[in-house]
């Protein structure tokens, strides 16, 4: 169920005189609080780290606001790690999960002390190549195939995905890794992406600890810190469940204690890379109204559109939409709700019942803290929206101006295509 916004209608007028639409807006005390209950629910582990998802919602606000609580990031970039260390954090704090990755990228990792997360057992050269040695902490990224079932569509089936090394590989990645001098160990996955069944967590740590007991039997090397990647969803229809963080952490909890205890294992650091359940039902896009069409259907265009919030348009998300001062109308509309992009999939909401929509009219669109800002892009010259913060005191601070049209041509050689001939 979409979380409640924080602002009334008076005050978020307000707030648009200063900041015209269409801008995201995040509320710093909820993100604090859900990352707070999030941690407390794995405190029952000798060890636990969320390393937020950089790509999830890529502000260095954001980021600084989670450092406070403990988080460390995962970065898939050399601008995500840039992001990080920004806000005070490298090394420990810092998961570098990247793939295809330039040599250039894991020498700023190694410099920063970053814990690299290599992909394939080819990079294990060629990271020792670009540095001239391994890391003495390395950690590798297992995909499960088919041993892992019941994966949703949005980030597939394991053995069709262009991540991680396989079982048999990730025994070998280890053994050479610890014979060019490796000295601490990791091991991650990542096999979800917005997954509401609980169980299904449960399931990936019992296949990780499953691993983890057959590296050391085999190899040797003892994993100091098991990453068991992100993908927890949260509930975008009001018909979803949130996830029981308590129930996972207690279920992954009895498998620790029956499998890595008495393996001699424990203490291990047990990691998520979270994103959506951290920022996303506390970010919402704001949008107006500013065009009605009636033809076979009827039709709200806004001053947004899909360069702004492309999840809809790409993977047919749903998102919840309301219109302020309207809360509690009746819904006695059917709209499509869409941008001005010209492209056919750029709508926000498909025949969605809602009150009577008048140009002018604030619309906000719900659980768009992760992906929503972080996924804008240019196609049609669009230029991408701001980003504003909700303070605790209740100040609201730009975090991110909207991009003018001086951004947009910063790249093009203006001058010299006045004389090219």
């Amino acid at each position: 169920m979409s979380s409640n916004f924080p602002l009334s209608h008076d005050e978020l007028v307000k707030i648009t005189k200063d900041f015209p639409t269409p801008f995201y807006i995040y509320d710093e005390k909820a993100i604090r609080e859900n990352v707070r209950e999030f941690i407390k629910a794995f405190s029952i582990f000798p060890e636990f780290r969320e390393y937020f998802a950089v790509k999830a919602c890529p502000n260095p606000y954001i980021l600084k606001i989670l450092a406070e609580e403990g988080c460390g990031t995962d970065c898939s970039s050399l601008p995500e790690l840039m992001l990080s260390k920004m806000v005070g954090l490298n090394g420990e704090f810092v998961m570098f999960t990247s793939n295809e990755t330039p040599a250039s990228e894991y020498q700023y990792a190694f410099a920063e002390g970053d814990i690299i997360n290599l992909d394939d057992i080819t990079h294990i050269d060629f990271l020792k190549k670009s540095l001239g040695k391994l890391p003495e902490t390395i950690c590798f990224r297992y995909n499960p195939g088919s041993a892992k079932h019941g994966c949703n569509s949005i980030i597939g089936n394991p053995k069709e995905s262009k991540y991680g090394l396989t079982r048999e590989q990730m025994v070998e990645a280890y053994r050479i890794a610890k014979e060019n001098g490796v000295k601490r160990f990791g091991l991650h996955t990542m096999v979800a992406s917005n997954e509401l069944n609980p169980d299904f967590f449960v399931d990936t740590a019992k296949l990780v600890f499953d691993l983890v007991l057959e590296v050391k039997e085999k190899t040797g090397v003892k994993i100091s810190f098991v990453d068991l990647g992100g993908g927890i969803g949260i509930p975008y229809r009001e018909d979803q469940k949130k996830v029981d963080l308590n129930y996972v952490a207690k279920k992954i909890h009895e498998l620790y204690e029956n499998l890595i205890v008495p393996a001699g294992l424990d203490p291990m650091r047990i990691c998520f890379e979270c994103g959506r359940p951290i920022t996303g039902p506390y970010g919402w896009l704001v949008t107006t109204a500013i065009h009605e069409k009636h033809i076979y259907r009827e039709y709200i265009g806004t001053d947004s559109c899909m360069a702004d919030l492309m999840r809809p348009g790409m993977y047919g998300s749903y998102h919840e939409i309301t219109v302020s001062g309207k809360e509690n109308a009746p819904k006695d509309h059917v709209y499509d709700v869409v941008g001005s992009l010209c492209e056919n999939c750029d709508k926000f909401a498909i025949q969605r019942p809602l009150p009577k929509i008048d140009r002018g009219d604030l619309i906000i669109i719900h659980d768009a803290g992760a992906h929503g800002r972080a996924m804008g892009y240019n196609y049609n010259g669009k230029l991408r929206c701001g980003e504003l913060l909700l303070r605790e005191n209740g100040e609201v601070k730009q975090i991110r101006r909207r991009e003018t049209i001086d951004d947009l041509f910063a790249t093009l050689d203006l001058d010299g295509v006045k004389n090219f001939e």
